[in-house]
């Protein structure tokens, strides 16, 4: 497989966990094995749109068992003989070799992938974001000589570019410092909120500058959280600022 692999850098690893729930987007060549004409193709990849059941393969790195996932789009670019080309957009955990081989079976002829692409995953895209290794020698090398910094950002994004596709909680700047030290953020520390949210549902929160301070979950959805005036509103899985960065307005319990 080629394309898009983010890679993180110090404290940004912390973000990895964001990006594994994050959609992919992959170009696929799929080896037919027996002739198929393209209006069943094109009947058959419209059934695998929608909400579909996966066993991950033998060789897979969790367990085996059938799980839901959804394919968001699939698109038929290009069809030479048996080598169908089409793009898919799908959810985190989207096995494309099992997908594949369903799709196969489907047209009753079998089916393997021969090549492989990821075109975008979560916020990072081919077009915008994809740069080679040979890029990154070079602007590194470039960077050494010179000491501008501009070479870095050729290659090394803000960790917050990482969270660009979760929904956001922008929060005070008194409460900054005490999620920081691992509390969950309450309703008093909320200024407003990004996009409609759901309880449970992943958000990344930001201070006013824009700055990620946390990943957490929520327990509320936006409405009760513009008209709670106390309690829990979400609550951390993972720290993403240093401690210190904002001053501590906030007094321990001890």
């Amino acid at each position: 497989m080629t394309g898009v692999l983010p890679v993180a850098l110090q404290d940004a690893t912390k973000v990895i966990q964001a990006l594994l729930s994050a959609g992919k987007e992959y170009v696929c060549v799929m080896k037919l094995h027996a002739d198929v004409s393209e209006e069943r193709i094109r009947e058959v990849l419209g059934e695998f749109k929608g909400s579909i059941y996966q066993k991950p393969p033998i060789r897979a790195s969790v367990k085996r068992r059938v799980r839901v996932r959804k394919i968001y789009y699939l698109e038929l670019l290009e069809i030479d003989g048996r080598d169908v080309l089409f793009k898919v957009g799908c959810e985190a955990g989207t096995y494309m070799r099992k997908l594949i081989h369903d799709i196969g079976e489907a047209l009753a002829c079998g089916a393997h992938m021969h090549e492989l692409r990821r075109t975008r995953a979560g916020p990072f895209t081919e077009g915008k974001n994809l740069v080679t290794l040979h890029d990154v020698a070079y602007f590194f090398s470039r960077w050494q000589e010179t000491n501008d910094e501009g070479f870095l950002r050729k290659f090394i994004l803000p960790m917050e570019k990482g969270l660009e596709l979760l929904p956001k909680i922008y929060i005070r700047d008194s409460a900054v410092d005490a999620v920081c030290h691992g509390a969950h953020l309450t309703a008093p520390g909320v200024v407003s909120v990004e996009t409609p949210i759901r309880p449970k549902e992943k958000v990344a929160i930001f201070t006013l500058k824009g700055e990620a301070v946390s990943f957490a979950e929520t327990v509320a959805s936006t409405e009760d959280i513009l008209n709670m005036t106390h309690g829990v509103v979400a609550k951390n899985i993972r720290i993403l600022m240093p401690r210190g960065t904002y001053p501590r307005l906030w007094r321990s319990s001890r």
